[in-house]
């Protein structure tokens, strides 16, 4: 009956449990860190197209152009929508909305979900087209 009441050898299970759940928020911090990274680049890679639609009024070549420098410069290469397309009156709303897909998940395929990140920027048009 004494060997039943002993407490010998508990903290060595309480401490193997702690460290692998410890180990397990690490691993799945490390997993979602880069989704954080990849949304702060869809902001900025909107909001720079929607500035050159903007200074130029229309969504077309130059915002083209613009998106193909930006996804050799950051390496991303998002799907991009326009509200509108062609000229864009004076002060008419140019929206550009950048969606990417992310694969967060631990352990490659095995509890792997992918999630949608979007990154949108709204302008005016600078440009009186006559």
């Amino acid at each position: 009956m004494k060997l039943l009441r002993s407490k010998r050898g508990e903290m060595l299970v309480t401490v193997s449990v702690v460290l692998m759940v410890a180990m397990t928020v690490v691993a799945f911090s490390t997993k979602l860190y880069p989704v954080f990274l990849h949304k702060q680049q869809l902001d900025t890679y909107a909001g720079e197209l929607c500035r050159v639609a903007e200074i130029s009024g229309r969504v077309g070549d130059e915002t083209v152009a613009k998106e193909e420098k930006l996804d050799a410069e950051m390496k991303i290469s998002p799907n991009v929508a326009w509200n509108t397309s062609g000229k864009v009156q004076l002060n008419g709303e140019i929206t550009v909305t950048c969606t990417m897909t992310e694969n967060i998940g631990l352990w490659g395929g095995f509890g792997s979900f992918p999630i949608t990140i979007q990154g949108r920027a709204t302008g005016q048009s600078e440009v009186y087209w006559k």
